[in-house]
């Protein structure tokens, strides 16, 4: 007994675990205040963190941009394209013809007052509309004006923000009435619907639709009943960067296409870039040369063959094919950006 050495203090030690014991009981059982949530995102923005990384606005040819402001409020733009564009074909797929067009364009900026106007020489007009007509009410408005008969249109919204939720009305030409609904049901996640008629064409719908977020990640998740299924999620590695994943399903038609991408934000420049599951790798790349002025380079390229001819006989389905390779690919990538930002 005499070899053995007594406890420094276990009084203390025992104090101190008990303390750190009340603690973690405190955070656990502190209760969420759930007349105080924040106000959700719009229900039309539910996707934008993966919409931003997987869908830049890509183009083939030359894009020149630049703005030139005026005062504080006002600012004319300039935009000059020359490239193919798409155009269907029964026989040969797609068709691609050259050509070229000029844009002119003038914006008005205000705190509550914002317009947007666009003049191109085939003859096109769009303009945009935002106005805040409360500090909780905004009507939004767009149109396009074009010498083809039946292609001008226009939509009018009617945007509320609540405390924790928000509304949107939706009325545009052909008959269309449209609204939906989201509302913050916890901290982090928000649930909400929508509904449309299309009176023109005599189709109606609903849907509904989940986000959750935090510090780190973003998952959405969409549903509607044209059969379009959209899931979404964005992990955000560091400030800078983030990947981003989505998922598309058409139970009507058994379509599914994946996508997996990323999002690198640099001083002065900003990259992007994604594959999907058809086969088609994608980058996007804009630079800021000085105030008004972007370097923009896109880059895409397309795999010809098709995964469904690389399918085994023993009747592996193609979405099956198409989930392993979106779990993959997101392994992939995100084990590569572990690799270069945590080494």
């Amino acid at each position: 007994m005499a070899g053995l050495v007594p406890p420094g203090n276990p009084t203390a030690t025992l104090g101190e675990e008990a303390a750190l014991a009340a603690k973690k009981i405190d955070e656990v059982g502190k209760k969420v205040d759930y007349m105080n949530l924040p106000c959700p995102i719009p229900y039309e923005e539910l996707h934008r963190e993966a919409l931003m990384s997987l869908k830049p606005e890509l183009f083939e040819g030359m894009r020149f941009d630049f703005t030139k402001g005026l005062n504080q409020k006002f600012s004319l733009s300039h935009s000059l394209f020359m490239g193919p564009t798409e155009i269907p074909s029964q026989s040969l797929g797609t068709v691609k013809i050259p050509i070229a067009h000029y844009e002119f364009g003038a914006n008005f900026i205000d705190p509550r007052l914002m317009l947007f106007g666009r003049v191109l020489t085939d003859g096109r007009l769009n303009a945009r509309l935002k106005c805040d007509l409360t500090d909780d009410l905004t009507l939004k408005a767009n149109a396009q004006l074009t010498n083809e008969p039946h292609m001008s249109h226009a939509m009018f919204n009617f945007d509320y923000k609540g405390k924790d939720y928000r509304t949107q009305l939706q009325l545009g030409n052909g008959s269309f009435f449209g609204a939906n609904y989201i509302q913050n049901v916890t901290p982090h996640m928000s649930l909400g619907g929508e509904v449309f008629w299309a009176g023109q064409h005599r189709k109606s719908g609903i849907g509904y639709a989940a986000r959750y977020e935090t510090d780190k990640m973003v998952a959405t998740g969409q549903a509607a009943s044209t059969g379009m299924v959209a899931l979404s999620y964005v992990q955000k590695v560091s400030e800078k960067v983030s990947l981003a994943t989505d998922l598309m399903y058409n139970y009507m038609s058994r379509d599914v296409t994946a996508s997996v991408g990323y999002d690198y934000i640099l001083r002065q420049a900003r990259l992007r870039g994604k594959i999907d599951s058809s086969g088609c790798a994608s980058a996007f790349l804009e630079e800021r040369l000085s105030m008004g002025l972007l370097f923009i380079l896109s880059a895409e390229v397309k795999c010809t063959m098709s995964y469904k001819a690389l399918l085994p006989a023993s009747g592996t389905s193609a979405s099956s094919i198409t989930e392993l390779f979106y779990w993959c690919a997101f392994t992939f990538i995100s084990h590569i950006l572990e690799m270069c930002f945590y080494k």
